[in-house]
């Protein structure tokens, strides 16, 4: 792998001009007898990361972060204000879908006019012609209007173009927030077929499951800030933690719901009774819920969730499912919920609690990752990723005299 970065991105800002009244005309300029009044806006402030070659990396942050401007400026479809972007291969950008599309010419005149503005020449294209047509899935489309064409055919080909340049550097904005579940499913494949290969790949996205799956390392921008910078894993925690803080504040997520009663502290009890943040994989626990209600609330729906603190979904549990009708009386209170093993992989999880009336009908409280706890491993027979700890073992002819005493 080359010492020399794929990207370097070198004390990088980017300015924009926010017009609250424009002069469209110098007649109108004129007449009016001032300039047009406008404030400026920092989308990039200073920012400053290499992206190793070879490697995928994760851009994350909340809308008007600056994650688009700054895949932008490494496309050069926009410049820095200051600082400097320098890139070491060939880039193709995924940003906008089929923009180089003309609505009156057919499928095929536009891969030929897309492969154009992408830096194919005519043989090229000419040689990749029926690849293209062929990852797009619209064969019998392909010489009509794409003025015709519904959304998804229109993003199907123009990703089967884009990732037909063969770039040495791949830059993707929220490409898999697109289409169906298959083509969705396509991108990924494709994306990671390229990361396989050996191409660095710069992506954006505000699904924290495809940038944790795909990326080894990410930055997280802030109001045009970076803010962290390094695993992937470490940077997702940091960007969750600063949005629940600051929902917290805000009193957007802290609790939403009717009010009559309001979730508080949740703690995991350890197999010794104690609260403890760390619980060992496979080990029973019990996830205790304290609760004030202000009114008598007869048979309420109590629902605990559990995500991965990168917001993948993994299990959950409902009072109703169980058969347990609680009755709250107003005060103070608390409620368990025991596990009798853990099966959680090792990682880093968050819990979740809502709770609803006996229809189901009315949310009186919720709170999200009101506790994030961490599962240790057992033991190196712990499986090494996912979710789940199944905790399996292995058997066949293939084995005889070959277990390795772990």
């Amino acid at each position: 792998m080359s010492d020399t970065p794929a990207v370097l991105v070198d004390h990088v800002s980017k300015v924009y001009r926010l017009y609250h009244e424009r002069n469209q005309s110098l007649k109108a300029a004129v007449l009016r007898g001032r300039r047009a009044r406008y404030e400026k806006f920092l989308a990039l402030d200073d920012v400053s990361f290499d992206v190793e070659a070879g490697t995928t990396f994760g851009l994350i942050g909340e809308n008007g972060s600056g994650k688009s401007t700054m895949l932008k400026c490494m496309a050069r479809i926009l410049y820095p204000d200051a600082g400097r972007i320098a890139a070491n291969g060939k880039i193709s950008a995924l940003l906008e879908l089929g923009a180089g599309f003309h609505p009156e010419l057919s499928g095929r005149e536009n891969v030929y006019l897309n492969g154009a503005i992408l830096g194919l020449t005519r043989r090229q294209i000419d040689r990749r012609f029926d690849e293209i047509v062929a990852f797009s899935g619209i064969e019998p489309f392909i010489d009509s209007p794409v003025k015709n064409y519904s959304s998804g055919m229109y993003v199907r080909l123009g990703f089967a173009i884009a990732i037909n340049v063969d770039p040495d550097i791949l830059l993707i904005d929220e490409v898999l927030a697109v289409g169906d579940a298959e083509f969705q499913r396509r991108c990924t494949d494709k994306i990671m077929e390229f990361r396989d290969e050996g191409r660095t790949i710069i992506v954006v996205s505000h699904s924290l499951p495809s940038v944790q799956r795909l990326c080894a390392n990410a930055a997280l921008l802030d109001h045009g800030h970076l803010v962290k910078l390094g695993p992937t894993a470490d940077v997702i925690e940091a960007y969750l933690t600063a949005v629940s803080d600051r929902q917290a504040a805000d009193g957007v997520s802290a609790h939403r719901g009717s009010g009559e009663l309001r979730i508080g502290e949740v703690e995991m009890l350890n197999p010794e009774g104690v609260a403890r943040p760390v619980i060992r994989a496979g080990a029973p626990a019990v996830f205790r819920i304290h609760y004030e209600a202000s009114v008598q609330i007869e048979d309420p729906v109590f629902l605990i969730a559990f995500h991965t603190v990168e917001g993948v979904f993994v299990s959950s549990a409902s009072t109703r499912q169980w058969g347990v009708r609680p009755s709250m009386q107003p005060g103070h209170g608390v409620l368990d919920y025991a596990v009798e093993r853990v099966p959680f992989a090792a990682g880093r999880y968050d819990v979740g609690i809502t709770v609803w009336d006996h229809e189901i009908a009315r949310q009186i409280d919720t709170v999200d990752r009101v506790l994030r706890f961490t599962v240790s491993p057992d033991s190196p027979k712990d499986e090494i990723g996912g979710v789940v700890a199944l905790r399996g073992d292995w058997h066949g002819s293939a084995l005889e005299n070959s277990r390795q005493q772990i």
